[in-house]
């Protein structure tokens, strides 16, 4: 039987249609005509030759072939077929045609109720088809021992396709909410098996008027090319009763497929109901729209959890480009509470509306969160939050949501920092237990050592960063104080108890220095370096310490390393207490107390020297967070029963 003809269009319309498509989707389209007549299998198979460039490319199928003897129902079709089954993909009968923008020639074998037949199309006049019915002998040798099928032959091939490595993604990509939703059908490409994309997927079970739907929430990774986000209403069989829509389908980044089951399924109509099908299940049922409701309460949760996982991302791509504020001249503290205070502020922004970012480039979004970084720590929060309502996209129910959260994030960073305040506190308290009752028997250096590096800010906002030795200026400074004579004897007059020497000689000094870039008072950036050296516990302070620590000036200030003028100095000396004997630190104190910095004994203007007590270094944490304190009135704890090396242990914990 010969049923040639033509399709109801111009071949340069044909042509016209399929012109900006890339090659390999038309054997999308080819896969996608087996998938849609029934196949549980499609493999695809590209030929190529010793330069890799493309020869031949045949699609096989064991769907229900081509109903050649109703072919003015398929091939004589152009943008009108007879597919109208939800579950078809291939809706306007014109994909089979798209071959062209491969190869000059495409053969078509196919089985349909066991009979055979072969047609036959040329690029050159493509709306025409060469069609007639064969016998077994003349039958593709794919096709021989099925019982149907079809399987396409493209030859002369025109265009090189990317090699299967590069083929396999966009296959994935194509087909892989098919497969996920059809896991008992198979998609070959060369061979290998074309995989699920990745995704995340939510299984739930809800009940509605007595039915029980299994719901399956897939979110891609990656947008699906071929598909939009809908709602799926399946049959026992896994077979699409009905699709819908999802209300998703505009949020960036965010592509769903939900999966229904239920046996109320099986009794669905896509019509509307009649006085002839009122025991149908419709649109329009109550049990549907309830059904519908839930699924996109549900969808909602999770998009509300991958919107906050993808901002929380997106931040951390902000902080690695350099988008937030580094806070060089605050204290450490305040300076994370700040960056921490507007990642959070940008993260809540991000969930509001994920647009707001999205186009931006580097610099816009470096001055909009640093303009949003000032604004939150003005008097001006409700200006910023009138600014928002103004300008973000939201429903009132959304905004209200979002208000709640930017209060949430503000009670959270006021917890954190009475958290911190906490800890402070009970460390000042340790160590003022410390250095009245165990200071005789503090004798390890590095447990000590541990105890100073981790509450640094107890000698102020300027020393919270202090850290351990920094290798070069560390050595460096702390070689030129070993020059100093005698620096680390020990005499009677250093002792209020000539018995203890020989255990304070058992103890250290201790020392830390670092060198950090900071704006001086005129504005201007500079270096500031912090030498703090920590006589042992069992030292009084006197006047030879004193000129120690004014002879070490002296060096560092001639010193080629600390010369510039560009760099200030601070040096510390801290000791539990100031020697009763000793009349010239007392007088040194007395003269610089009108500069208003508590422990100045000198300043030449580019190297001052401070002299501390352990009591004054926590009697000045006291007096500067006296309200806090007082108000939160923290029970101390009795330490009376502690060790020193418990009390040490305790102390050794970072308390900021």
């Amino acid at each position: 039987m010969d049923f040639s003809g033509s399709a109801a269009i111009t071949d340069n319309g044909i042509k016209k249609h399929f012109k900006n498509i890339d090659p390999w989707k038309a054997i999308f389209e080819l896969a996608w005509n087996g998938l849609d007549a029934n196949a549980t299998k499609v493999s695809v198979n590209i030929a190529t030759n010793e330069m890799e460039g493309t020869e031949a490319v045949d699609v096989f199928d064991n769907g229900d072939g081509i109903d050649f003897w109703n072919i003015k129902d398929n091939f004589a079709k152009f943008n009108d077929s007879s597919k109208s089954d939800v579950d078809q993909h291939g809706s306007h009968g014109r994909g089979r045609l798209s071959f062209f923008r491969i190869a000059e020639n495409a053969t078509w074998f196919t089985k349909h109720n066991g009979e055979n037949a072969r047609i036959k199309i040329c690029a050159s006049a493509i709306k025409k088809f060469d069609g007639t019915s064969i016998d077994d002998s003349l039958q593709h040798a794919a096709l021989v021992k099925e019982s149907k099928g079809t399987i396409v032959l493209l030859n002369n091939c025109e265009t090189n396709l990317p090699p299967t490595e590069n083929l396999m993604p966009k296959f994935t990509t194509e087909f892989g909410w098919y497969l996920a939703l059809n896991s008992r059908k198979s998609l070959l490409l060369n061979g290998n098996q074309v995989p699920v994309p990745k995704h995340d997927l939510h299984e739930f079970t809800v009940s509605i008027d007595d039915h029980n739907f299994s719901l399956k929430i897939i979110r891609w990774h990656e947008k699906p090319t071929s598909e939009k986000s809908y709602y799926y209403l399946l049959s026992c069989d896994s077979k699409i009763l009905h699709k819908k829509l999802s209300s998703f389908n505009n949020k960036g980044d965010f592509w769903v497929s939900v999966y229904v089951e239920s046996t109320w399924n099986d009794d669905f109509v896509e019509e509307q109901p009649d006085m002839f099908n009122t025991d149908k299940n419709t649109c329009e049922s109550p049990t549907y729209k309830n059904l519908v409701s839930q699924i996109q309460s549900l969808v909602q949760n999770v998009y509300d959890e991958f919107l906050r996982r993808f901002a929380e991302e997106q931040i951390d791509k902000f902080e690695e480009e350099g988008v937030f504020p580094n806070y060089q001249h605050e204290t450490k503290e305040y300076a994370d509470w700040r960056l921490n205070n507007t990642k959070r502020l940008v993260t809540e922004i991000y969930i509001a509306d994920p647009q707001v970012f999205k186009k931006l480039n580097l610099k816009q979004k470096k001055i909009i969160v640093r303009l949003l970084d000032k604004i939150t720590v003005s008097d001006h929060n409700d200006s910023l939050f009138e600014v928002l309502n103004e300008v973000l996209d939201l429903e009132p129910e959304e905004m209200m949501t979002f208000a709640e959260q930017i209060k949430k994030s503000q009670l959270e960073h006021i917890i954190n920092t009475i958290e911190v305040l906490h800890r402070r506190e009970a460390s000042v308290h340790c160590i003022r237990e410390v250095m009245r009752n165990h200071y005789k028997d503090v004798l390890e250096t590095p447990d000590l050592q541990l105890v100073i590096e981790n509450n640094t800010w107890l000698f102020g906002a300027k020393y919270e960063t202090l850290g351990a030795e920094e290798n070069d200026f560390q050595s460096i400074a702390k070689n030129l104080r070993d020059t100093l004579p005698k620096i680390n004897d020990v005499n009677e007059e250093d002792l209020e108890d000539a018995s203890q020497i020989d255990g304070v000689r058992k103890q250290v000094d201790l020392f830390l220095a670092r060198k950090v870039p900071r704006v001086n008072s005129l504005g201007k950036r500079c270096f500031h370096c912090v030498v703090v050296e920590i006589k042992r516990p069992g030292i009084a302070l006197n006047k030879r310490h004193l000129e120690q620590l004014q002879e070490y000036a002296d060096i560092l200030t001639v010193h080629p390393e600390f010369s510039s003028q560009h760099m200030t100095i601070d040096l510390v000396l801290v000791g539990r207490k100031i020697s009763g004997q000793d009349a010239r630190i007392p007088r040194e104190l007395k003269t610089s107390a009108d500069k208003g910095e508590p422990g100045l004994v000198s300043d030449d203007g580019r190297v001052k020297c401070f002299v501390k007590t352990w009591e004054t270094i926590l009697d000045e944490f006291d007096l500067a967070n006296d309200y806090l304190l007082s108000n939160l009135n923290s029970k101390k704890q009795d330490l009376s029963g502690y060790s020193t090396s418990e009390l040490v242990k305790k102390l050794q914990r970072p308390s900021h």
